[in-house]
């Protein structure tokens, strides 16, 4: 259990600080615009963090570790995609199906953007365990 910490701890701070940038710089005036009418003053800050904390243990269990015991390591960043693409689009598409109004383009966004920062995270995670295992 202890030797997968350290690559839990990057894969979930490679995820957070990206999807922040993501966030809060890049893709909030494309939130906004879309999904302002439903989007809270203040996000609820103990929501997000169960939200940082579960994830990226979903992306430890289904890419990072898989494809270290596989002994293909960047086999992690296509399971990490494939994994982020599921959970998004369950998110995204059942939003569609539905809420009134929610907003197809954004939605294609939001599903290639899950797929892309779970590659990313499951790759750093999957990298740190591969380094610091041996």
């Amino acid at each position: 259990m202890q030797r997968y910490f350290l690559p839990y701890a990057v894969t979930t701070l490679m995820m957070f600080a990206v999807d922040m940038l993501w966030l809060g710089v890049v893709a909030k005036p494309l939130y906004e615009r879309g999904l302002g009418h439903l989007l809270a003053a203040q996000p609820n800050l103990l929501a997000a963090l169960l939200f940082y904390l579960v994830y990226p243990a979903g992306l430890m269990v289904f890419a990072v570790r898989p494809s270290l015991q596989a002994g293909a390591p960047r086999s992690g960043f296509v399971a990490g995609g494939m994994f982020g693409f599921f959970a998004y689009a369950t998110y995204d598409l059942t939003n569609l199906a539905t809420l009134n109004d929610w907003p197809v383009g954004l939605s294609m966004l939001d599903i290639a953007w899950g797929a892309a920062l779970s590659s990313v995270a499951s790759a750093a995670g999957a990298w740190t365990q591969r380094r610091f295992s041996r």
